[in-house]
């Protein structure tokens, strides 16, 4: 039995991962794969993302989302992701050609014509989310849940308190948190415990196909990068944190994980919060559970699922 999944994600190096992971599974219809800027530049993202997805030998429809978030300055991730978004890593010119649907047009019309609910997957800010439900809220039955990596229950990347895909959308993020659909948070919570050590990269390395190459330049120029920014705190230096794939790893499973249901608001204003995600831990508001926030993970296994889906799909890229 499959699961129906549209994914919605600005690649990205983890992003890249993520989708890996996906394409691994045969398990997970996915139905679709939008885009939106945020680890790099929306010409840079959909072309990430056309690129990726042919090399990978996937035949799945690609929509451009929105150019910049929904009421804010876009800010990407450069330092981190490089200048095309994948480490300086090329993969060959896209061979899928560019949806003529809107990114918007193709998951409002995926969700109202699937005779199933599909779980959306979103690895960046929620600018496409956000606009589908506020145009479009007659999808909002058609969703079984949001699997989204993105927001911090204790401590941001961004600011003291938000995360990086919340702090570039925080309004966006509002929508789709006030929204009513289920959430399950992979924040920075449970994406700082779901890293891969250098020691296992080896275990890539020994792959030794293009493919796995390619992931391995891209995650060490991830090391490279930590050592140049603040963003990630110096641990990051010999852990890389695969913070997407847990969006991911959760849909196929969720028994890798731990969380709590809470309520979630994400602030919009405020010097140094805006972007913040405020979980509601000792239920001080009274307000209703919206989110379940993950907060552990086995990461043996999970390290273990990341590195099969590299194995597998080298040998189907051939």
């Amino acid at each position: 039995m499959t699961i129906p999944v549209i994914i919605d994600c600005d690649p990205g190096i983890d992003d890249v991962m993520a989708l890996t992971l996906a394409f691994a599974h045969p398990e997970l219809d996915i139905k679709l794969i939008t885009t939106e800027p945020g680890n790099q530049t929306q010409a840079k993202t959909i072309y990430n993302a056309l690129a990726f997805t042919s090399y990978m030998k996937q035949d799945i429809e690609i929509a451009r989302g929105l150019d910049n978030p929904l009421f804010r300055q876009l800010e990407i991730a450069d330092d981190v992701h490089g200048d095309n978004g994948l480490g300086n890593v090329n993969f060959p010119e896209p061979t899928i050609q560019l949806s003529n649907r809107t990114a918007i047009e193709a998951m409002k019309e995926t969700l109202l014509s699937s005779n199933e609910q599909i779980i959306l997957i979103a690895t960046g800010p929620l600018t496409n989310v956000g606009a589908l439900l506020l145009a479009h809220p007659e999808v909002k039955s058609k969703i079984k849940y949001i699997s989204y990596m993105g927001g911090a229950a204790v401590g941001g990347n961004m600011t003291p308190t938000s995360e990086f895909n919340v702090y570039v959308d925080p309004h966006a993020a509002d929508i789709v948190f006030r929204s009513g659909i289920p959430i399950i948070m992979s924040g920075l919570d449970v994406t700082h415990k779901s890293f891969i050590t250098l020691e296992e990269l080896n275990e890539i390395e020994a792959i030794g196909s293009d493919f796995a190459h390619k992931v391995l330049k891209m995650l060490h120029f991830y090391v490279h990068a930590a050592k140049q920014t603040a963003f990630h705190g110096p641990e990051f230096k010999s852990r890389i944190r695969l913070h997407d794939l847990c969006a991911v790893s959760y849909v196929l499973t969720p028994e890798l994980f731990e969380g709590d249901d809470c309520h979630v608001a994400v602030e919009l204003d405020g010097k140094f919060t805006a972007g913040t995600t405020v979980v509601d831990y000792e239920q001080r508001t009274g307000l209703p559970h919206n989110v379940k926030v993950l907060h552990t993970v086995d990461r043996e296994k999970f390290v273990k699922q990341f590195l099969d889906a590299v194995k597998t799909m080298s040998r189907h890229i051939g």
